[in-house]
């Protein structure tokens, strides 16, 4: 009944009610009812909490690094907004927004770049939302969003105000001399989608909606639908369940594509380990991993992915197609391992592949770290095989010069941090460029990671890189989809315009 009085009394129709009241006081009671008219309606104003702001947050605990309201600000404002669509038939909504690889950014430029960053994002989304909405920090790199009630919200209006918050999350932040470059991945769910009408149903609708933009990350967005698997509870992942998923097959790697800047074809595939559990669906590697590295069994794991790697790359010579290589990641592990090279030759004979068919894919932070002659001796045993060898992630791991030359390298791939906004920020394209010149006088190819848009691709290709991987071509993808998928892109190619290089 409050919240009925509330809306009726701050609603349009309360410009005809109050001078109605005022005279009809006046004219039955002359001065005196006028008086108490006056004295009466704001006392019934005030019983309906008509003279607090609707949006607000009730005072309680704040975070310290953003100053937004928590979790349980929202599920409150949430609840408020959720009464409100029932009672007037109103609409709300709930937007999740987690930054993606936030740890990166933290291990890149430190723990109060990071917090500068949280600071800043929290600051764009209160200025993208309206003054009726309210934003919170939901966890430390997620904000929640709770929608002000407005009279009209459906899916597309939803889908443009996502789009309009990552626009503004995902501009540059200035981090003294340096500039961070973020994405940001969003879930939402409208009200009247919600499976229950508590604030709390419709946050863990959101909830399941981020989930779901978050295995399709980065700068995802995704909104909840009915059909949405619910999240398997959770359990931490044991050793055990590794092993047995190792040997089972479920841990397989997915395929991106890397194509040439110049004529457009796919020159190669990243193998890309991947879990196919049978209950939480596919579990990224951040997620098993470390696992696997603290126990001793990124050996058996780097078995597995060459073994399926090979395959589909003679798969794809029996299906006719030009694939020229294939690249697989090497663990420091692996690359200490006496018998590598040993392994290597014996799985290249037993699918009857050329050495040159296999790129081996070597962080830059392990050749920046490791005094290590063994990796060394095996980087450049392989390379000698006539392997050819990546340099992954450059210019994340502060390789030297005369370090990068002790290694048989072939190739620097192009972090995806120096990618990112590199078709809109100058300061992106000279950095690219000084790696390109960097790798031009040493004789070295190229490849940028991380195109997620046809414009970064462009201006990759007008800068001079040589090939392109990311999100623009492709997503990672089960070996069984790569037949198809090469044929239908290579199709597309007759009618795709040709992307030219600056002239230098």
């Amino acid at each position: 009944m409050r919240l009925i009085l509330r809306q009726t009394l701050s609603g349009p129709q309360a410009l005809a009610f109050l001078p109605a009241v005022a005279l009809a006081a006046f004219w039955l009671g002359g001065e005196g009812w006028l008086l108490l008219a006056a004295l009466f309606v704001p006392a019934v104003y005030a019983v309906a909490g008509s003279f607090s702001d609707p949006g607000a947050v009730a005072d309680g605990p704040r975070d310290s690094t953003t100053g937004l309201p928590l979790r349980e600000a929202l599920v409150s404002a949430l609840d408020d907004r959720m009464d409100m669509a029932r009672v007037r038939g109103r609409a709300t909504a709930c937007f999740l927004v987690t930054l993606d690889d936030f740890d990166q950014i933290a291990d890149r430029y430190g723990f109060s770049a990071a917090e500068d960053v949280l600071a800043r994002t929290a600051e764009r989304l209160c200025s993208a939302v309206r003054g009726g909405d309210i934003v919170c920090r939901t966890g430390t790199e997620s904000f929640g969003i709770a929608l002000g009630s407005t009279a009209h919200l459906d899916l597309e209006i939803a889908i443009q105000i996502a789009a309009r918050l990552q626009s503004a999350v995902e501009e540059p932040v200035a981090l003294g001399a340096s500039v961070a470059y973020v994405s940001c991945s969003i879930g939402f769910c409208l009200g009247a989608r919600a499976p229950d009408t508590t604030g709390q149903a419709l946050l863990a609708a959101a909830e399941q909606a981020l989930a779901e933009a978050q295995r399709n990350a980065p700068s995802a967005i995704r909104a909840y639908s009915p059909d949405m698997s619910r999240p398997v509870p959770a359990r931490a992942i044991g050793l055990d369940d590794l092993a047995a998923a190792l040997e089972a097959g479920q841990i397989v790697p997915f395929f991106q594509p890397q194509v040439s800047t110049d004529t457009g074809r796919v020159t190669g595939f990243e193998a890309l380990a991947r879990w196919c559990h049978p209950e939480r669906g596919v579990v990224l590697p951040g997620q098993f991993m470390p696992l696997l590295e603290s126990h001793g069994q990124m050996g058996r794991l780097g078995e597995v992915i060459l073994t399926h790697a090979l395959r589909a790359l003679h798969g794809w010579d029996a299906a006719g197609l030009d694939v020229g290589s294939v690249g697989v990641n090497f663990s420091p592990a692996e690359l200490r391992d006496p018998k590598l090279i040993d392994k290597v030759r014996w799985q290249l004979d037993r699918f009857d592949l050329a050495p040159e068919r296999l790129t081996v894919e070597v962080l830059e932070t392990v050749i920046a770290a490791t005094p290590d002659d063994g990796v060394v001796r095996n980087v450049n045993g392989l390379a000698a095989l006539g392997c050819r060898v990546d340099l992954d992630d450059f210019g994340t791991g502060h390789a030297s010069i005369s370090a990068t030359r002790r290694f048989a390298v072939s190739r620097l791939k192009i972090d995806r941090s120096f990618v990112m906004k590199v078709d809109r920020d100058p300061e992106q394209q000279k950095m690219v460029s000084a790696i390109l010149t960097l790798a031009e006088q040493l004789g070295l190819e190229t490849l940028g990671e991380g195109a997620e848009t046809r414009g970064e691709h462009a201006m990759l290709a007008q800068l001079g890189c040589g090939h392109v991987q990311g999100f623009c071509i492709a997503r990672p993808m089960p070996v069984e989809q790569t037949v198809d998928w090469i044929r239908m892109y290579e199709a597309g190619l007759s009618t795709a315009t040709p992307i030219g290089r600056r002239a230098g």
